[in-house]
């Protein structure tokens, strides 16, 4: 398995993953379950008008973390926003539930990859595995 599909995986299994920004020099860290893998890139999903888009647009790096039984995964990198429609329309396939709250063209709907992403699989009984994308 390529290791952005390892780290894709591993989210689609927690389900639910903790996002952490900055706003004004203090960290900012709220729970979050959208992810896809599309066109080789990892994406997540906000809306527009939350602090947290705002966030991102101040200072594009980020780190995503989760946790399935003894291990984690973090994902450090930046995020870079993507406007294209079958982005959007693929995450709301992939998530129906989010099609209550969003649109492809609300104008809302805002979708981020990851770009010069660091991935590190850890855990307390094995050696930490780094995979780059």
């Amino acid at each position: 398995m390529e290791g952005i599909e390892k780290v894709y995986q591993y989210l689609n299994e927690t389900h639910t993953y903790f996002l952490a920004t900055v706003e004004g020099g203090q960290p900012r860290v709220r729970p979050f379950g959208t992810a896809l893998l599309y066109d080789g890139k990892l994406y997540i999903q906000t809306g527009k008008v939350k602090p947290v888009s705002h966030q991102i647009a101040a200072n594009p790096k980020a780190e995503i973390c989760a946790c399935k039984g003894a291990s984690w995964l973090r994902v450090a990198g930046e995020l870079v926003n993507d406007d294209h429609r079958e982005v959007k329309e693929a995450m709301l396939e992939k998530m129906p539930s989010l099609k209550g709250m969003y649109s492809a063209d609300d104008g809302n709907m805002q979708m981020l990859y990851f770009k010069n992403a660091t991935a590190t699989f850890s855990s307390f009984t094995e050696a930490p595995e780094t995979i780059q994308f």
